[in-house]
């Protein structure tokens, strides 16, 4: 198996209002096309990791491996970059832009990364959006649209510059179990279909444990890297 990220024992401090160590030597790694779910209770660190591993984080210890490349120390300008290339994301809130159609939404990635002309990157992004039975609702504002289907567009828009990894952070928080379900089957479908490594940070058992493993988070440690 190809390694998607690697993590080396990570640690972590606030330091406010005392100092305190959020993050205890964590250590594991992701493969390309494996859906991974990181649960654990609310202040066990897990949306801290994700965090760091999103490389939107830097004050830390420890090393960062995604793709190859260690992340770790790079400055902030080459981070920006490596994201828009190689990480897609996905939150509880969609962070769509209300005034702005669904199709203009999921090209907006691609836009400021600039590998395509515009008229590719709307076939590219409609292409997504057909991919996510989205396709009828491409012209419509995204604040018209449905809670769901708000999340099928944010889907749409983290893979618009074909990452090889997904993070996602309560990507079903705000979902009903119909559409739970259907994010659920979207993620295993990129997966292991597509190749790509999801790792999805959740407070939901149910959606957690049909993925290919589970790691399991308390108190800053991870006490349970799944199989």
């Amino acid at each position: 198996m190809t390694p998607a990220l690697t993590a080396e024992k990570l640690n972590k401090y606030f330091h406010e209002p005392e100092e305190f160590r959020v993050l205890q030597d964590i250590s594991f790694t992701i493969n390309k096309g494996e859906f991974v779910p990181i649960i654990g209770k609310s202040g066990c660190g897990k949306s801290t990791l994700l965090y760091l591993l999103s490389t939107l984080d830097t004050d830390y210890s420890g090393t960062i491996t995604i793709n190859g490349e260690r992340v770790t120390g790079l400055s902030q300008n080459e981070l920006a970059l490596f994201r828009n290339q190689h990480i897609g994301f996905v939150f509880q809130f969609h962070f769509l832009l209300p005034e702005f159609t669904a199709l203009e939404n999921v090209m907006l990635p691609a836009l400021k990364l600039g590998r395509w002309s515009k008229a590719e990157t709307e076939e590219r992004a409609l292409a997504q959006l057909q991919q996510l039975e989205m396709a009828p609702f491409a012209r419509q504002l995204s604040s018209k649209l449905s809670g769901g289907q708000q999340q099928r567009i944010a889907i749409a828009r983290a893979l618009i510059n074909e990452p090889m990894i997904i993070m996602a952070d309560e990507p079903t928080g705000n979902l009903d179990s119909g559409n739970t379900r259907l994010v659920f089957d979207i993620f295993n479908q990129l997966a292991h279909e597509k190749g790509i490594a999801v790792l999805a940070v959740t407070h939901d058992l149910d959606f957690a444990k049909q993925a290919d493993r589970v790691i399991e988070m308390k108190d800053g440690h991870i006490v349970s890297p799944g199989a």
